[in-house]
């Protein structure tokens, strides 16, 4: 399992990356192969604001319907458009060009329930077994 660093985990296998008060999110490579082949993604307009552990966007498969789920609060400022005529890019690259959303933080503290990789690792062998 392929995990960047730098990036904070949730519980429901969203990623985030901060950059300032902007956080990047989306979903694992986990959560991507669960899901199996990607075929759409519905996402929030700008300016929605979300608290923690809400409902943030919809993944289709060919296996199921899934939520996501937000790992941080704040207001989207920006919905990854290429998304929406292109969803197989979650499996293609799901912690690059196949992020979801930008918000801009509203609680930085949110940070603190999240994972660190090695800690997201543990816990998916866990939850595995």
């Amino acid at each position: 399992m392929k995990l960047p660093e730098h990036y904070r985990y949730s519980k429901e296998h969203e990623w985030v990356q901060l950059k300032g008060d902007i956080a990047t999110i989306g979903i694992t490579d986990y959560a991507q192969e669960q899901l199996g082949d990607v075929v759409f993604v519905e996402l929030p307009e700008v300016g929605h604001v979300f608290h923690v552990n809400k409902s943030l966007a919809t993944v289709e498969s060919v296996k199921a319907v899934s939520e996501v789920y937000a790992p941080v609060g704040g207001q989207v400022i920006e919905a990854n458009s290429s998304l929406s005529s292109s969803p197989e890019l979650v499996n293609n690259d799901p912690y690059g060009v196949a992020w979801f959303v930008r918000i801009k933080l509203s609680n930085i503290q949110d940070l603190d329930q999240l994972m660190s990789a090695n800690e997201y690792q543990s816990y998916v062998i866990e939850e595995s077994d």
